[in-house]
């Protein structure tokens, strides 16, 4: 389990960029995550008035920081190198997900090779997948 102070050590995002409050559980083949979904969020300022719904791409970059933080967990020299988006496939918005949610990323490891990793992710809440995707990363030197 990774509490926010680990996640910071792990990953390069910071507020309000960083999209994932906890791990729950981290191996090399699988992870899973927590975002607890306030009104607070800086995003919630423009989508939409009245009708507040977290934005898909952002759901997209909290399962891709969850799955960085497996990721960058196996790697001794962490400061010195970054995870690249290369590619979102097949992503689905099943449900919308609103403030007072909590998701739960549960990602794991379809294809992985020296430097590039191909991922499944699920975001759910309440046990009801609201969103998922296939996400193609690269490791790269700062």
């Amino acid at each position: 389990m990774m509490d926010i102070q680990a996640i910071l050590q792990n990953l390069p995002h910071r507020y309000p960029f960083l999209l994932v409050d906890r791990i729950l559980e981290s191996g090399p083949e699988h992870v899973v995550g927590l975002k607890n979904v306030t009104i607070n969020e800086p995003f919630f300022q423009g989508h939409f008035p009245g009708k507040p719904i977290m934005p898909g791409v952002l759901i997209i970059e909290a399962m891709a920081q969850t799955g960085g933080c497996m990721l960058l967990g196996e790697v001794e020299d962490k400061d010195a190198k970054l995870v690249y988006f290369m590619g979102i496939d097949r992503a689905r918005f099943r449900k919308p997900i609103v403030p007072g949610d909590q998701i739960r990323f549960e990602i794991k490891v379809l294809h992985k090779r020296a430097t590039t990793c191909k991922l499944w992710g699920e975001a759910k809440v309440d046990g009801v997948v609201c969103a998922e995707a296939e996400l193609t990363s690269v490791m790269v030197d700062k």
